[in-house]
């Protein structure tokens, strides 16, 4: 069964609602209607220790989760990074996130490559004011960087108006919901989506390992 994990970025620590995760669902919901196996994971309410270590504990923190959910990455073939714009950027737990992945970027697979070789990655971004290209763009990067696979337009999100306002979700005057009739939005999920899901099938069987075995000279 191909599975897929989606790291939630917000500020806010569950129980409490998340724009986000409603961001979120709207891909989720495409991927479990093709039998896709999905875990959602919303980064705030665990204990990230800072760093560039696969444990961070053996580096002088006092506590970190990371490892836990390190092996729950492992076992997913589709990776997506979903976060809100603050100050123009990622969030805070949203680039630690990146960090402790580039973490494991020196483990190898089977083969000989990056460990996240065969994984599929996508993001998607929300907020109330512009930067979701620039905020996708630098989270693609660190995802194909370490060895994951981007398929094309492999990114969607939404973003109201500049200054204070309706964040993704929310219920407006009218009785409607911010952003869940946006045409870009939804369209783009659903492209994201798709094409996840038909890389990670595509990828299934791993790509050929000529030119990228780290173990030859």
């Amino acid at each position: 069964m191909t599975r897929a994990i989606y790291f939630n970025g917000t500020l806010t620590p569950s129980p409490v609602l998340s724009h986000t995760e409603l961001l979120i669902e709207k891909s989720a919901s495409i991927l479990r209607a093709e039998g896709v196996d999905v875990e959602i994971i919303r980064t705030v309410d665990h204990d990230l220790a800072p760093g560039v270590q696969p444990d961070m504990t053996e580096h002088g923190a006092a506590s970190d989760t990371w490892p836990e959910l390190w092996r729950r990455v492992l076992a997913a073939d589709i990776i997506v990074i979903a976060t809100p714009i603050w100050l123009g950027q990622a969030s805070s737990v949203t680039r630690r996130l990146l960090e402790r992945l580039y973490a494991q970027s020196g483990q190898l697979n089977d083969r000989g490559q990056s460990v996240f070789m065969n994984k599929v990655a996508g993001c998607l971004v929300g907020g109330n004011e512009d930067g979701m290209k620039h905020v996708a763009s630098e989270v693609l990067y660190s995802m194909q960087h370490i060895g994951c696979a981007v398929p094309p337009q492999a990114d969607a999100g939404w973003v109201g108006e500049a200054g204070p306002g309706a964040s993704y979700g929310d219920e407006l005057d009218d009785g409607s919901r911010a952003g869940y009739d946006n045409d870009f939005t939804n369209r783009n999920v659903r492209i994201m989506s798709w094409n996840l899901i038909h890389f990670a099938r595509l990828l299934a069987d791993g790509i050929p390992n000529e030119g990228n075995d780290r173990r030859q000279d």
